[in-house]
Order: structure tokens, then C-alpha cells, then sequence
């Protein structure tokens, strides 16, 4: 399952990628912090239709019955600088109903923040202002697109 979730991401299908979500998914990254159900689905939609240049890799998944991890690496443009950005990303995950429950995604935001905005990155992006400033506009993002959509 972790397999055709990455392999869906590869190819920016969202809706592949987001029928091995429980119907109660939690997902949580250094960006959007903690989204639930239909916010963590809407949040790859939004993801898979705006990525510029996407390209992912996966290794190293390992999983039973009740949970998973995996690394991943995204090279993308981000969309708000233009600027390249290289991200290596840990996953772990928790099953339920042969569905993915949990999905918790980590990274060193600093670093990201670095690549995605520069010096403004370099200088601020290993605060926790920073951080919840981030969780505030990916999440507006987020519900733009939803409004967008008309998704609930």
C-alpha cells in the first residue's frame, strides 16, 4: 500500500493516492501541521494539481499489520519564490481497516525554508514563529482551494 501511495504521488494522482486513506485519516507534516479526513485528502489534491517539475523518489519501506515507514525525496519548484527545492522526508504510518489512519511526514523544515525562500529561510525558518506562520498559509491556501473546488 505504501508502495501505490508513492507510486500515485509519482504520477500526481491524487485520487490513487488518497483511496488508501481511512475515511478518519490523520496526517500531520512540518507545514500544514495536523489535517483530518477530508483536509488531508483535499490537501495531496491541492498539492498534486499545483506541483511544478515534481519528482519523486522512495525507499526503504518497511511495515505490518498496524504500521509502516518509508523515505521519500521531492525535487520541486515552490510555486510562491520560484525556487528549486530538494526535500528528503521520513514517513510513518498506522493502519486501520487496511486503510492508512495515520500518515505523519517529517522533515527539516529549516533546511526547506533555506531552499523555498532564501536568506528570509535561512534566518527564520528554525523558529516556531516561523513554523506556525507556514501552518497558517498552507493552511489558507488549502481552504481557497477548497472553496475553489466547492469541497467541504
Amino acid at each position: 500500500m505504501i508502495g501505490q501511495f508513492y507510486r500515485a504521488l509519482q504520477k500526481l494522482d491524487a485520487e490513487e493516492m488518497v483511496k488508501h486513506y481511512h475515511p478518519e485519516v490523520e496526517f500531520e507534516d512540518p507545514a500544514f501541521g495536523k489535517l483530518k479526513g477530508e483536509k488531508a485528502r483535499n490537501m495531496w489534491r491541492m498539492l498534486c494539481k499545483s506541483s511544478k517539475e515534481l519528482k519523486i523518489t522512495f525507499n526503504n519501506i518497511q511495515f505490518n499489520d498496524e504500521i509502516g515507514n518509508a523515505n521519500w525525496e521531492a525535487e520541486y519548484i515552490f510555486n510562491k519564490t520560484g525556487r528549486k527545492v530538494y526535500n528528503q522526508i521520513k514517513a510513518e504510518f498506522e493502519f486501520k481497516d487496511g486503510k492508512i489512519i495515520k500518515h505523519k511526514d517529517d522533515f527539516n523544515l529549516h533546511k526547506w525554508a533555506a531552499q523555498a525562500l532564501g536568506i528570509k529561510g535561512l534566518l527564520l525558518g528554525w523558529t516556531p514563529i516561523f513554523k506556525a506562520k507556514l501552518n497558517n498559509e498552507c493552511n489558507k491556501l488549502l481552504d481557497i482551494y477548497e472553496r475553489r473546488n466547492r469541497i467541504k
